[in-house]
């Protein structure tokens, strides 16, 4: 299995386009303490040819663009080696990359219900995509099966999807209630290797269930969003805290760094990373907590083979 980490920053990227906190001062400085970040989104692949995505950034195409092989194939006037889009939720920093992708064939896009309804109800998805390339919803397998490629054929992955902790979307929490569902991770295995990847961007908490799962993987892609619980208010960009996003501070005796640090999985790495997270500051006391713990922080083009 082949990964790229095609984005790794939160909703706004790095620097975020009305943020002039710390971070984003040095990202635009380009002196080296911040690296610039687009939206969190994941590309992987059996085979070199046949990738998916994991969820789909409102950055999908300078994204596409700047990875060779997800352009399109030589030979053919259009066409796309992307296969299909699994989401972990409806939240619009994993979800706008849909509309950008209308130009192409029909989108296999795999989801719940939970999501399926945000989507079709909250931003309209179904009926805008029908009117352009058309859509196809799946539902993810609780247990594990075949990640199948658009023309039905096996792609060399089995996948399964599993209901983690987390918030409704900011444009639906005054339709629906938190559920199973809403959120949910993604445990995908090489049938050939079978080396997995466990791709948690969005971790409300860890509970039993979540912490027995954490070891059965070889690379962990987890949620980074936020460094503390009030990050947002100290910084003077927000208002809610963490848990009420729906996102686990790293920080803290409940914090995520803990539970990972304890953790055996061969790479443990923090994605979708909020630009007021200290951790982006190369030299920042926080950053060398996460790497004093043996966990990686992502960058945009990082890669991992399984």
């Amino acid at each position: 299995m082949r990964i790229r980490l095609l984005g790794t920053g939160a909703g706004g990227g790095v620097p975020q386009w009305n943020c002039n906190c710390k971070v984003c001062r040095e990202a635009r400085a380009g002196a080296g303490r911040v690296r610039p970040r687009t939206q969190s989104c994941v590309a992987v692949t059996a085979d070199d040819r046949r990738w998916f995505l994991l969820n789909a950034s409102p950055d999908i195409r300078a994204q596409i663009e700047g990875f060779p092989p997800l352009h399109p194939p030589a030979g053919v006037n259009r066409g796309s080696p992307v296969e299909g889009v699994l989401l972990t939720n409806a939240d619009l920093d994993h979800t706008l990359g849909l509309f950008l992708l209308r130009e192409g064939d029909r989108l296999r896009v795999h989801a719940t219900a939970a999501v399926r309804r945000s989507l079709t109800e909250g931003l309209s998805l179904t009926g805008t995509l029908e009117a352009f390339c058309g859509l196809e919803w799946i539902q993810p397998p609780a247990d594990a099966g075949p990640l199948a490629c658009r023309d039905g054929s096996k792609s060399g992955l089995l996948y399964r999807a599993f209901a983690v902790a987390g918030s409704p979307p900011r444009f639906m929490r005054d339709r629906v209630e938190a559920s199973d569902g809403g959120t949910v991770g993604y445990l995908l295995r090489d049938e050939r290797t079978g080396g997995r990847l466990l791709f948690l961007p969005d971790v409300g908490r860890i509970d039993d269930a979540l912490a027995r799962l954490l070891p059965e993987c070889d690379v962990l892609l987890f949620d980074g969003t936020f460094w503390s619980e009030h990050e947002m208010q100290e910084r003077g960009a927000g208002h809610h805290p963490a848990s009420h996003m729906g996102h686990l501070p790293i920080s803290g005796a409940g914090g995520s760094l803990k539970v990972l640090a304890e953790t055996k999985v061969k790479s443990r790495i923090y994605i979708h990373i909020n630009n007021t997270n200290p951790i982006l500051l190369e030299d920042s006391p926080e950053r060398a907590a996460v790497t004093a713990a043996a966990c990686g922080i992502g960058w945009d083009g990082m890669e991992i083979s399984l």
